[in-house]
């Protein structure tokens, strides 16, 4: 990573429409990212299937917000074989978060860490980058709960980045670059906040 790219930096990143990544956990460079296509859950979209909403109504998982962004960000780094997290990046969004432009949901089950995610906010838009679950269903919970806030909260935007197959299955979807640009202008004109 560079010696003059901080949170400052980050930040415009995404204000712009475009994210960083790195090659590996132990890479420290960084690369930038605007993909032609962008994946966006609608917040009205959000796909909750007949068995997760029995789950959700049943389940003893409890829920936070921001009180293991750390914690959350690592998990998110070491549970893949691969990972675009590397320690650089980590420090980096830790130090967002504690200027208050990053957040984590967190999934509990006993005290025990089992699942959350964590992602940027600017204005009314929430920047999704990365979840974990250790337990079934952590993490789908952990986005429920994102979304219900989100919409709560009057956010009108939550990206995804990219369009994978699991992120199908709860409603995303996938907009042109041009059309992304657009929604996130309309979402950075709106003053909101994701926490407290």
């Amino acid at each position: 990573m560079t010696s003059n790219f901080g949170t400052k930096e980050l930040v415009e990143c995404y204000r712009r429409g475009i994210f960083p990544m790195s090659d590996g956990r132990f890479d420290n460079s960084l690369f930038l990212l605007d993909p032609a296509k962008r994946g966006i859950i609608p917040l009205d979209g959000l796909h909750i299937s007949k068995s997760l909403a029995k789950f959700i109504r049943k389940t003893s998982y409890t829920v936070s917000f921001n009180t293991a962004f750390p914690q959350v960000i690592e998990a998110c780094a070491i549970t893949r074989d691969e990972t675009w997290i590397s320690e650089a990046i980590e420090y980096l969004y830790t130090e967002l978060f504690l200027q208050g432009d990053a957040h984590s949901v967190e999934i509990w089950d006993a005290g025990e860490l089992i699942g959350g995610l964590y992602g940027v906010t600017q204005g009314g838009a929430f920047f999704g980058e990365s979840m974990f679950s250790f337990k079934s269903n952590a993490s789908k919970l952990a986005l429920v709960k994102l979304v219900e806030r989100l919409n709560a909260r009057g956010f009108k935007l939550l990206d995804t980045q990219f369009l994978t197959d699991h992120l199908k299955t709860l409603g995303a979807v996938e907009i042109a670059q041009a059309e992304y640009k657009t929604r996130l202008a309309r979402a950075l004109d709106i003053d909101v906040k994701f926490y407290p």
